[in-house]
């Protein structure tokens, strides 16, 4: 077992032999205090001893059991405690029971009788793959950078197991994204002071992602003179290009009375579709950001790429969708980088009152 730090592990199984060999097995290791244990007759049980001890790291569990079998308990373990891992211990040893298991969340599968030895290898390894997803979460917890620029009410979910949780998940979602780049600001940054240059991008930034918000959406990231944001839920294409249309009107109207010798725009692409939603970067630097990726957001960035000043542009798929609450115009067939076929775009000029 590993010397650093004490494991903590929890044992369910109704079959006292079981508790009485793990008990003679890992004795040595308890008495030294480099492993604790932790035992429960069902998988009901063993949450109440779950919900009282939160350093346990790894449990194993039989799979037939009172009151509470082992696959249910699995399922309900990953949603309440998502870094927790489980060694499925059992005489169950068929696929069709590993393959269950494995799919409500189990980490690795040990059969009866046991080899206690490669049981000790298995929760070794287990334990390990827990210490680096908090290790993962912690970082982010312990950003003081992050903590210096981000809203109180992101720290606190940051400091949650619902955020833990979101680290470790991806998704297949169903969402709108929209890239919003300030044409052209590359000029400013030549011609004025740093803190000029920035702090009327962040000045053009708030009134962005106030508008986005307004609509439900998220601020994904910021790139530079650019942002990309994420809508998901009911109807999040026209909340989208409501944001879309109100940041555009919002941001000219404000310009016109900055400064006269430059008068920066935006141009916007939209696309929604399918789109994988997760953690991507480098666990090795512990720096992890919760983005999404696919031909969608793309698809996007190449739509935002190619439109004008005071564009929105969007394919023939999200016009299908707002084409009743938006005017459009045709901007007719476009050749997008790496798109085998043309794709048909349009310009949103306005919302349509309802």
């Amino acid at each position: 077992m590993l010397d650093t730090q004490k494991v903590n592990v929890l044992v369910v199984d109704d079959e006292e032999d079981l508790e009485f060999l793990v008990r003679r097995k890992f004795k040595s290791k308890v008495q030294e205090g480099k492993t604790e244990l932790y035992f429960a007759k069902n998988g009901e049980e063993a949450l109440s001893v779950l919900s009282k001890n939160v350093d346990i790291d790894v449990v194993l569990t039989d799979i037939n059991m009172p009151v509470m079998d082992g696959l249910t308990f699995l399922s309900e373990m990953s949603k309440l405690y998502p870094i927790k891992k489980a060694i499925i211990v059992s005489a169950y040893g068929d696929m069709a029971n590993i393959r269950t298991a494995m799919n409500r969340g189990a980490f690795d599968f040990v059969t009866k009788p046991v080899d206690f030895y490669d049981l000790e290898m298995t929760i070794e390894k287990t334990f390990a793959h827990v210490q680096q997803q908090k290790a993962t979460v912690k970082a982010f917890k312990e950003n003081n950078i992050l903590k210096m620029f981000v809203d109180v009410d992101v720290i606190n979910f940051m400091a949650g197991a619902e955020f833990e949780e979101s680290l470790l998940r991806s998704e297949m979602a169903n969402a709108t994204v929209m890239f919003v780049d300030i044409c052209k600001y590359t000029a400013i940054s030549e011609q004025y002071p740093p803190d000029k240059v920035v702090s009327l991008l962040n000045k053009y930034f708030d009134m962005m992602v106030a508008d986005i918000v307004k609509q439900d959406g998220h601020i994904d990231k910021f790139m530079g003179d650019c942002i990309l944001a994420v809508f998901k839920g009911e109807n999040h294409a026209k909340r989208a290009m409501s944001a879309a249309v109100k940041i555009r009107d919002s941001f000219n109207r404000i310009v016109e009375r900055e400064m006269n010798d430059y008068r920066p725009q935006i141009a916007i692409g939209v696309n929604a579709g399918d789109m994988v939603m997760g953690s991507i970067g480098s666990q090795t630097l512990r720096r992890l950001d919760y983005t999404v990726i696919g031909d969608v957001v793309n698809t996007a960035q190449r739509l935002q790429s190619i439109a004008k000043p005071s564009q929105i542009l969007t394919d023939h798929v999200v016009y299908e969708i707002i084409k009743l609450s938006f005017y459009c115009e045709e901007v007719g067939l476009v050749n997008l980088r790496n798109k085998a076929e043309m794709t048909r775009v349009y310009n949103v000029i306005k919302q349509l009152d309802d």
